[in-house]
């Protein structure tokens, strides 16, 4: 990325060096990596912390692959051991066949997980997690209105609400309704259609939205329940309650919980397409909706 207005239309794949591992660092082969839709809105994506121009930068902050070289003082992980994560956001690189990040963003992925369903686990599986359990301290028997319950992030979120004992409502779409209803919501809200305020009392609303929605969605709320979202500072608050707006973090426990659901059954992926890094332009410039991630799949 070297152009910052063009947006993902201005993606293009490159030769550059392979990275070397700083302090504490590992070097990745890259089997497989994720976007987020908005990372060129984020100002890590085109500078430093010291508000320096770091492009050409490579976006990608999901990946899975295979440590294959470690900086110094690493310790935790090992060369050729499977791995999955999240890179900082200063420093991206997923996208990309080789990535230098640090050890401590990834954790052991293991041998019966598809390095595809690793890669789709840490962006959306540690939002839902931290905004459930860590900023919503949701307890069993309490309900959840859970916006965009069919895409990446609402599908975790319902399925671990689920599993938590909570009672799930699913927003979104029309045509969402089945796939949010397939993911566990007990109920579903069309919100071009239906009327959100008639949801009644939940204790909690997690939202990927923003805007109006955010703002009605805090009528819903019971006295002394919690807005969570990720879509920007909150501009109202349910009475006697929080709003709360966080920013997903990597944590090695977190993924090790979420990956262990995977592998027991009780936690299904939401990829929607899956594409090479020579198509992987296209694929981050789709032509119509996808449901669901986009994968690159880096190596076959």
């Amino acid at each position: 990325m070297t152009d910052e207005p063009a947006g993902t239309a201005g993606m293009t794949l490159v030769e550059l060096p392979e990275p070397e591992p700083a302090t504490n660092d590992v070097v990745v082969q890259v089997h497989a990596s994720g976007f987020t839709s908005g990372e060129l809105t984020w100002p890590s994506t085109w500078t430093d912390r010291l508000d320096r121009d770091r492009t050409p930068s490579i976006p990608g902050q999901e990946l899975a692959g295979v440590v294959t070289a470690l900086g110094y003082g690493t310790t935790g992980l090992s060369v050729g051991q499977r791995v999955f994560g999240l890179t900082d956001s200063y420093r991206g690189g997923g996208l990309a066949e080789y990535v230098a990040i640090e050890a401590r963003n990834l954790a052991p992925l293991p041998g019966d997980v598809d390095f595809t369903v690793g890669t789709s686990l840490p962006m959306p599986g540690l939002t839902a997690w931290q905004g459930l359990f860590e900023h919503g301290r949701l307890q069993a028997g309490q309900s959840v209105l859970v916006h965009g319950a069919a895409g990446s992030v609402g599908s975790m979120v319902t399925q671990l609400a689920r599993e938590a004992g909570a009672y799930v409502v699913g927003t979104g779409r029309a045509a969402d309704r089945q796939k949010a209803l397939d993911f566990g919501a007990q109920e579903f809200v069309d919100l071009d259609n239906d009327a959100l305020e008639d949801v009644g009392g939940v204790d909690l609303v997690f939202d990927v939205i923003g805007g109006d929605i955010q703002r009605r969605s805090v009528g819903v709320i019971r006295a002394g329940g919690t807005l969570v979202t990720i879509a920007g500072p909150p501009e109202a608050r349910p009475a006697d309650g929080l709003a709360i707006d966080f920013v997903v973090v990597p944590d090695r426990a977190q993924l090790g919980e979420i990956v262990q659901r995977v592998r027991d059954g009780r936690l299904r992926t939401n990829i929607g397409n899956i594409a090479t890094l020579d198509d992987a332009v296209a694929a981050l410039n789709p032509t119509e909706r996808i449901s669901g991630q986009t994968i690159i799949r880096v190596r076959p």
